[in-house]
């Protein structure tokens, strides 16, 4: 009997010890694995958190903007106009719009979101009660027309509180070496004395043309800055480290 009890203890303790070694063993894989898992979240490695650094970077951006903003570049306004056109070439090359983030924009609206993220300003759109072709050629000749007859189309748009800014920047595309013609109705509609202007422009070769002369005649008692900023229309996607460049190389915290 003493023998039987001693084989069936023998038989417990041997059990007990088996299932110890189980245990910790399975303790011992499953720790890698749990790691193996979090790393993708904590660890560059691949597409997916090149996305969550983005997110995470433009969460930093917006916070700096509402800072910007409470700290008094609240007096800044971004006024443009921009025509998309909509035939012929892509959003990459050649183009007067662009893709960003699924959403298709304006060269000039693209330009304007740009600075506003960075100064904190105000985004105001110049638009017309007439529409403009969204086709190129149709535009060409009606823009060309429109300058022949020195028009001066009605503004759809109107600047609330324009004496609570004191930087206006001005952006706008080069149609036949000149200011489109809603710039004429826009200058000559507000009197921008005592303001520090500030123009950025698309083009498809001609830079600034004499545009920045035509903002001063329009505006003479306003700072015109001479050393706006000039993109070609070719190279709009691929700009924005050189629209953030330049707008922090104008120092608006001294104006």
């Amino acid at each position: 009997m003493k023998k039987i009890t001693a084989l069936l203890l023998s038989a417990l303790l041997v059990l007990s010890l088996a299932a110890c070694g189980n245990s910790n063993q399975n303790t011992a894989e499953d720790t890698p694995a749990e790691t193996e898992n979090m790393a993708p979240t904590t660890e560059p490695a691949g597409s997916s958190v090149e996305s969550t650094v983005e997110s995470a970077e433009g969460e930093i951006e917006s916070g700096e903007t509402a800072d910007a903003a409470e700290a008094g570049n609240s007096n800044i306004l971004i006024a443009y106009f921009s025509v998309m056109e909509t035939d012929g070439v892509d959003t990459v090359a050649g183009a007067s719009r662009v893709a960003v983030n699924g959403e298709v924009l304006g060269n000039n609206e693209y330009i304007a979101q740009i600075i506003q993220r960075e100064t904190g300003g105000d985004l105001f759109a110049i638009e017309t009660v007439q529409e403009y072709p969204t086709t190129h050629d149709p535009l060409l000749e009606f823009a060309y027309n429109e300058k022949a007859d020195n028009a001066r189309p009605e503004l759809a748009t109107q600047i609330e509180n324009l004496d609570s800014y004191d930087v206006i920047f001005l952006g706008f595309p080069n149609w036949n070496a000149d200011l489109p013609m809603p710039l004429y109705t826009f200058l000559e509609e507000y009197d921008f004395s005592g303001k520090t202007i500030i123009p950025f422009t698309t083009h498809g070769g001609s830079g600034f043309s004499r545009t920045i002369q035509t903002i001063s005649e329009l505006q003479p008692n306003a700072t015109v800055i001479s050393d706006g900023l000039s993109i070609s229309r070719n190279s709009v996607s691929g700009a924005e480290n050189d629209v953030v460049d330049w707008v922090n190389g104008l120092d608006l915290t001294g104006e």
